[in-house]
């Protein structure tokens, strides 16, 4: 049998290709999620897609999806990464006695909007709920899963998941007219005044009768 002339190709691989070939490697799945917030933020949920999240990754699509499957389990997984601050609510609101945890609860969630690094990723999230169902769902789930039923679960009146996602309503649309929609005097005022006026209000959700 003559050996193969100089110049022909190689015999082409059959089967999946590995991972490095595809750009994985150490840090590649840190790489995707970090990509896929700065895609979704960026573009929201509808016009982000798995070959520009790659792209940001500098990793192949097929690595995307061997990793986090469809767009909206790595938007799940993008949003649990962002939203990451936000899930310690719960231990601070019930860390402290009733007396102030209306006080505790709208500090601890305006201030992740009053700083910029937790305030872009949660701008992205709220954007991709408002306009697309799919991420609203995934939203809603963390959002109801992760922090009102843990809240919740700790208050000690009727209706307490009621109460808690009454709460939570109030801060979000605080948030949203601060920050998002910039309504004034709300998007200027300082923030001590803002949370003097609304902590009693959910002071008022969570702890006292109807």
């Amino acid at each position: 049998m003559s050996a193969p002339r100089t110049g022909d190709r190689a015999p082409r691989k059959r089967g999946r290709p590995a991972r490095t070939d595809l750009g994985g490697g150490p840090g590649a799945r840190e790489r995707i999620l970090a990509a896929a917030r700065a895609e979704f933020a960026e573009r929201g949920y509808d016009k982000a897609s798995i070959r520009a999240i790659a792209r940001g990754a500098d990793v192949d699509p097929a690595l995307v999806h061997h990793y986090f499957g469809p767009k909206e389990q790595i938007f799940a997984a993008a949003i649990e990464v962002a939203f990451a601050p936000a899930l310690q609510m719960p231990h601070v609101v019930l860390e402290g006695g009733p007396d102030t945890v209306g006080e505790r609860m709208a500090r601890f969630f305006l201030g992740l909007w009053e700083d910029p690094v937790t305030r872009e990723p949660l701008l992205a999230i709220v954007r991709s709920a408002v306009a697309n169902e799919t991420a609203a769902a995934v939203f809603r789930d963390l959002v109801s899963t992760r922090l009102m039923t843990r809240i919740a679960d700790e208050l000690d009146v009727e209706k307490p998941r009621l109460r808690a996602e009454l709460a939570a309503a109030h801060l979000v649309g605080v948030a949203m007219l601060r920050h998002v929609i910039k309504v004034e005097p709300l998007a200027s005022a300082d923030m001590e005044d803002v949370i003097a006026q609304v902590a009693p209000a959910i002071q008022r959700h969570l702890t006292e009768a109807p």
